[in-house]
């Protein structure tokens, strides 16, 4: 498949949109990989992203989540940062998806953290707490399985050089 551009929308429990020019790098029913590459320097967590770093943004319209492979210059996995999400939609030129907020963490050492459940607004839907608190209960008990498979994933596209 042609490597051709696409962009990602993403929206706020709030609202807020906010727009991302990726390419996309490979599709097939309810799924896509997308590339983007880091402008700029950045933080998430204790992780450091040099500028260049590649984020490989993993989305599955059947899956809870989506996740991004941080990927340095060097090849090495920086981390996998995985939102909890529903609303994935792909499309031909889009992808769109809500963000629940709360997000993972895993590093190649083996952890996984839990970040910003404290975003999660006080007057929440109770059933969509709970479809985020079960998101998250899955991604904390398969994080393992998922990083090998987003890390076999990432090398087979990344092999031809970007």
């Amino acid at each position: 498949m042609a490597e051709r551009a696409i962009v990602e929308l993403k929206e706020t429990l709030a609202g807020e949109r906010r727009r991302f020019a990726c390419r996309l790098l490979a599709s097939g029913p309810g799924e896509a990989v997308i590339l983007y590459r880091l402008p700029r320097a950045g933080q998430v967590g204790d992780v450091a992203l040099p500028r260049g770093t590649l984020s490989l943004g993993f989305f599955w319209e059947a899956r809870s989540f989506n996740a991004y492979h941080w990927v340095a210059p060097d090849g090495g996995t920086l981390a996998l940062y995985v939102n909890i999400a529903d609303r994935t939609r792909i499309g031909r030129a889009t992808i769109a998806w809500r963000d629940l907020a709360v997000d993972l963490l895993i590093t190649p050492d083996g952890r996984c953290r839990v970040l910003d459940e404290d975003e999660l607004p006080a007057d929440l839907d109770p059933a969509l707490r709970a479809t985020i608190g079960a998101a998250r209960d899955e991604v904390l008990a398969t994080y393992p399985a998922l990083l090998a498979e987003v890390e076999r994933r990432s090398a087979e596209l990344l092999a031809g050089g970007l």
